[in-house]
């Protein structure tokens, strides 16, 4: 009884930190909006002459066909970067992959990926500092995987399709594999 008391004793003291007020939790809310409107308008500006695709820049080249999603979605057609893939620098300007949407016989420009392998990133970083582009943390994939790809961190950036689902989420609803 001692112990359940301490516990409920040591919570209360602990609640204001675990459980914020509502105006915290605003401002919180309100700050991810705008690193949200930032990285997809940088990703945006850097991309924009990319949206026609014949002028993908030198360098990125189709990878793995379109990658569908497991129940709703896709990602599209990733032309990949060898050379950003490569390295441990992320920049929001520079995504490893350019990802197209091919429908009605058009190509067009949905979003980015940057990507980072995990052996490459921990050369220079602690094992508990993981990747974080313009405030968005990147998701880890372990290996193997679908892909079959080493361990990575990966950030999708829905820049150019919206994704009701979240500008950062891997796949996205209105994004289609499907050629008709």
């Amino acid at each position: 009884m001692k112990f359940a008391r301490s516990c409920i004793l040591a919570l209360a003291a602990l609640s204001p930190a675990l459980f914020p007020s509502s105006s915290l939790a605003a401002q919180h809310e309100s700050h991810n909006d705008s690193a949200t409107a930032t990285l997809v308008e940088t990703v945006r500006q850097a991309t924009a002459p990319f949206r026609d695709p014949r002028n993908v820049p030198p360098g990125y080249g189709a990878a793995l066909g379109c990658i569908s999603g497991p129940e709703a979605g896709a990602m599209g057609v990733h032309f990949v970067n060898a050379e950003l893939l490569l390295n441990a620098e992320l920049v929001p300007t520079q995504p490893e992959a350019l990802i197209y949407e091919f429908k009605n016989g058009t190509a067009r420009l949905v979003g980015v990926e940057f990507i980072v392998f995990f052996d490459v990133w921990h050369e220079t970083h602690a094992l508990n500092d993981p990747p974080i582009l313009d405030g968005q943390l990147l998701h880890f994939v372990e290996s193997p995987n679908r892909f079959g790809l080493p361990a990575h961190y990966e950030l999708h950036v829905w820049a150019w399709r919206d994704n009701p689902n979240g500008a950062f989420v891997d796949w996205n609803p209105r994004v289609s594999c499907d050629r008709p």
